[in-house]
Protein backbone atom coordinates (compact mmCIF):
# COMPACT_ATOMS: atom_id res chain seq x y z
CA UNK A 1 0.00 0.00 0.00
CA UNK A 2 0.76 3.25 -0.95
CA UNK A 3 0.23 6.26 1.88
CA UNK A 4 -0.50 9.62 -0.07
CA UNK A 5 -0.41 12.51 2.70
CA UNK A 6 -1.23 15.89 1.38
CA UNK A 7 -2.23 19.53 3.01
CA UNK A 8 -0.90 22.77 3.14
CA UNK A 9 2.62 23.42 5.22
CA UNK A 10 2.50 22.62 9.02
CA UNK A 11 -0.58 21.05 9.10
CA UNK A 12 1.03 17.26 10.76
CA UNK A 13 1.78 15.63 7.48
CA UNK A 14 5.59 14.71 8.54
CA UNK A 15 4.45 14.15 12.29
CA UNK A 16 1.17 11.03 11.17
CA UNK A 17 4.12 10.41 8.29
CA UNK A 18 6.38 9.60 11.25
CA UNK A 19 3.53 7.78 13.58
CA UNK A 20 2.46 5.36 10.67
CA UNK A 21 5.87 4.38 9.68
CA UNK A 22 6.66 3.74 13.60
CA UNK A 23 3.72 2.16 13.69
CA UNK A 24 3.60 -0.02 10.25
CA UNK A 25 7.00 -0.38 10.58
CA UNK A 26 6.63 1.06 6.29
CA UNK A 27 9.23 3.79 5.06
CA UNK A 28 8.38 7.38 4.62
CA UNK A 29 9.69 10.34 2.48
CA UNK A 30 8.87 13.94 2.15
CA UNK A 31 7.82 15.65 -1.20
CA UNK A 32 10.61 17.98 -0.40
CA UNK A 33 13.26 15.71 -0.66
CA UNK A 34 11.89 15.00 -4.40
CA UNK A 35 11.29 18.15 -5.19
CA UNK A 36 15.42 18.93 -3.92
CA UNK A 37 16.52 16.26 -6.41
CA UNK A 38 14.11 17.18 -9.28
CA UNK A 39 15.52 20.83 -9.03
CA UNK A 40 19.60 19.20 -8.71
CA UNK A 41 18.63 17.93 -12.21
CA UNK A 42 17.19 21.19 -13.44
CA UNK A 43 19.26 23.66 -15.22
CA UNK A 44 19.28 26.37 -12.99
CA UNK A 45 17.53 28.90 -16.03
CA UNK A 46 14.79 26.92 -15.59
CA UNK A 47 14.55 27.30 -11.55
CA UNK A 48 12.48 31.04 -11.43
CA UNK A 49 9.69 29.33 -13.97
CA UNK A 50 9.76 25.76 -12.46
CA UNK A 51 10.57 26.56 -8.74
CA UNK A 52 8.73 30.07 -8.22
CA UNK A 53 7.70 29.69 -4.25
CA UNK A 54 11.68 29.13 -3.26
CA UNK A 55 12.49 31.87 -6.09
CA UNK A 56 10.28 34.26 -4.68
CA UNK A 57 11.66 33.29 -1.15
CA UNK A 58 14.96 33.63 -1.98
CA UNK A 59 14.79 37.13 -3.10
CA UNK A 60 15.31 38.69 0.40
CA UNK A 61 18.87 37.27 0.37
CA UNK A 62 17.83 35.38 3.66
CA UNK A 63 14.85 33.79 3.21
CA UNK A 64 12.91 36.32 5.70
CA UNK A 65 9.52 34.69 6.39
CA UNK A 66 8.44 38.83 7.84
CA UNK A 67 9.69 40.02 4.60
CA UNK A 68 8.10 37.10 2.33
CA UNK A 69 4.49 37.53 3.70
CA UNK A 70 5.13 41.55 4.08
CA UNK A 71 5.66 41.93 0.35
CA UNK A 72 3.65 38.83 -0.99
CA UNK A 73 -0.09 38.72 -0.83
CA UNK A 74 -1.87 34.96 0.68
CA UNK A 75 -3.28 34.69 -2.95
CA UNK A 76 0.26 34.77 -4.76
CA UNK A 77 1.80 32.61 -2.62
CA UNK A 78 -0.73 29.73 -2.62
CA UNK A 79 -0.48 30.36 -6.33
CA UNK A 80 3.19 29.99 -6.67
CA UNK A 81 3.21 26.49 -4.36
CA UNK A 82 0.67 25.28 -6.17
CA UNK A 83 2.63 25.80 -9.40
CA UNK A 84 5.79 24.45 -7.98
CA UNK A 85 4.11 21.40 -6.66
CA UNK A 86 3.24 20.81 -10.08
CA UNK A 87 7.31 19.71 -10.99
CA UNK A 88 7.25 17.34 -8.85
CA UNK A 89 3.80 15.00 -9.53
CA UNK A 90 7.16 12.65 -11.76
CA UNK A 91 8.96 12.09 -9.20
CA UNK A 92 6.09 11.45 -7.02
CA UNK A 93 4.64 8.59 -9.44
CA UNK A 94 7.45 7.29 -10.30
CA UNK A 95 8.20 6.59 -6.22
CA UNK A 96 4.95 5.17 -6.35
CA UNK A 97 5.14 2.85 -9.49
CA UNK A 98 8.63 1.66 -8.56
CA UNK A 99 7.56 0.82 -4.82
CA UNK A 100 4.19 -1.11 -5.80
CA UNK A 101 6.24 -3.04 -8.62
CA UNK A 102 8.72 -4.28 -5.76
CA UNK A 103 5.71 -5.01 -3.51
CA UNK A 104 6.70 -2.79 -0.92
CA UNK A 105 4.44 -0.49 1.43
CA UNK A 106 5.17 3.19 1.48
CA UNK A 107 4.38 6.73 2.43
CA UNK A 108 4.79 9.97 0.88
CA UNK A 109 3.88 13.17 2.54
CA UNK A 110 4.16 16.64 1.33
CA UNK A 111 1.62 20.03 0.04
CA UNK A 112 2.72 18.83 -3.13
CA UNK A 113 0.30 15.91 -2.80
CA UNK A 114 -3.39 17.86 -3.78
CA UNK A 115 -6.03 15.99 -4.26
CA UNK A 116 -6.61 16.02 -8.08
CA UNK A 117 -3.02 14.35 -8.62
CA UNK A 118 -3.83 11.74 -5.56
CA UNK A 119 -7.13 10.67 -7.06
CA UNK A 120 -5.62 10.01 -10.42
CA UNK A 121 -2.86 8.23 -8.59
CA UNK A 122 -5.71 6.14 -6.63
CA UNK A 123 -7.42 5.60 -10.76
CA UNK A 124 -4.39 4.46 -11.84
CA UNK A 125 -2.96 2.08 -9.60
CA UNK A 126 -5.99 1.20 -7.39
CA UNK A 127 -7.45 2.00 -4.24
CA UNK A 128 -5.99 -1.33 -3.20
CA UNK A 129 -3.00 0.10 -3.72
CA UNK A 130 -3.11 3.67 -3.04
CA UNK A 131 -4.68 5.34 -0.18
CA UNK A 132 -4.83 9.46 -0.15
CA UNK A 133 -5.53 11.22 2.88
CA UNK A 134 -6.02 15.48 3.54
CA UNK A 135 -4.96 17.40 6.66
CA UNK A 136 -6.37 20.91 7.05
CA UNK A 137 -6.17 23.60 9.81
CA UNK A 138 -8.57 27.19 9.59
CA UNK A 139 -8.02 28.63 12.60
CA UNK A 140 -5.08 31.32 11.48
CA UNK A 141 -4.86 33.08 15.34
CA UNK A 142 -4.62 29.44 17.04
CA UNK A 143 -2.24 28.25 14.44
CA UNK A 144 0.08 31.56 15.31
CA UNK A 145 -0.56 30.95 19.25
CA UNK A 146 0.57 26.96 18.78
CA UNK A 147 3.80 27.69 16.06
CA UNK A 148 5.57 29.00 19.14
CA UNK A 149 5.49 25.63 21.40
CA UNK A 150 6.85 23.84 17.87
CA UNK A 151 9.84 21.06 18.85
CA UNK A 152 11.06 20.37 16.04
CA UNK A 153 14.65 21.30 15.59
CA UNK A 154 15.56 24.80 12.95
CA UNK A 155 11.91 25.03 12.37
CA UNK A 156 11.68 27.13 9.11
CA UNK A 157 8.59 29.42 10.59
CA UNK A 158 10.38 30.17 14.33
CA UNK A 159 13.97 30.58 12.70
CA UNK A 160 12.96 32.98 10.29
CA UNK A 161 10.32 34.83 11.54
CA UNK A 162 10.88 37.99 14.09
CA UNK A 163 7.06 39.53 13.79
CA UNK A 164 4.52 37.79 15.45
CA UNK A 165 1.68 39.09 12.96
CA UNK A 166 4.03 37.10 10.54
CA UNK A 167 2.62 34.14 12.01
CA UNK A 168 -0.82 35.38 11.98
CA UNK A 169 -0.59 36.01 8.32
CA UNK A 170 1.26 32.12 7.91
CA UNK A 171 -1.70 31.10 9.67
CA UNK A 172 -4.33 32.85 7.02
CA UNK A 173 -2.58 30.94 4.37
CA UNK A 174 -2.58 27.73 6.08
CA UNK A 175 -6.76 28.59 6.36
CA UNK A 176 -6.94 29.75 2.67
CA UNK A 177 -4.81 26.88 1.38
CA UNK A 178 -6.73 24.39 3.89
CA UNK A 179 -10.20 25.72 1.74
CA UNK A 180 -9.11 24.38 -1.46
CA UNK A 181 -7.46 21.04 -0.05
CA UNK A 182 -11.05 20.51 1.62
CA UNK A 183 -13.17 21.34 -1.32
CA UNK A 184 -10.92 19.25 -3.44
CA UNK A 185 -10.63 16.57 -1.50
CA UNK A 186 -14.13 16.62 -0.69
CA UNK A 187 -15.22 16.88 -4.62
CA UNK A 188 -13.04 14.06 -5.16
CA UNK A 189 -14.55 11.54 -2.39
CA UNK A 190 -11.19 11.88 -0.41
CA UNK A 191 -10.20 11.61 3.26
CA UNK A 192 -9.83 14.90 4.72
CA UNK A 193 -9.00 15.49 8.60
CA UNK A 194 -8.86 19.13 10.49
CA UNK A 195 -6.23 19.69 12.90
CA UNK A 196 -7.21 22.44 14.52
CA UNK A 197 -7.86 21.05 17.55
CA UNK A 198 -6.80 17.72 19.43
CA UNK A 199 -4.28 17.42 17.65
CA UNK A 200 -2.10 14.29 19.40
CA UNK A 201 -5.56 12.85 19.42
CA UNK A 202 -5.96 13.27 16.14
CA UNK A 203 -2.75 11.95 14.47
CA UNK A 204 -3.57 9.27 16.86
CA UNK A 205 -6.69 8.44 15.70
CA UNK A 206 -5.96 8.98 11.51
CA UNK A 207 -3.51 5.78 12.09
CA UNK A 208 -6.66 3.76 13.50
CA UNK A 209 -8.50 4.35 10.62
CA UNK A 210 -6.21 4.07 7.42
CA UNK A 211 -4.61 0.74 8.36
Amino acid sequence: MIYLIGGPPRCGKTTLAKKMSKRFGTPWISCDTLEAISKFYTPKEDWQQKYPYSFLRNQSGMRDNDWFYGKYSIAKIISVLKNQAKVVFGAIEMVVACELADGNDYIIEGYHLVPNFAKKMIKKYGSQNVKAIFLTKFDANKFARDVRQSTTPNDWLLVLTKKDETFVKVGKMVASYSRYFDKEAKKHGLKVFNMDNNFVNKIIEIVSLVR
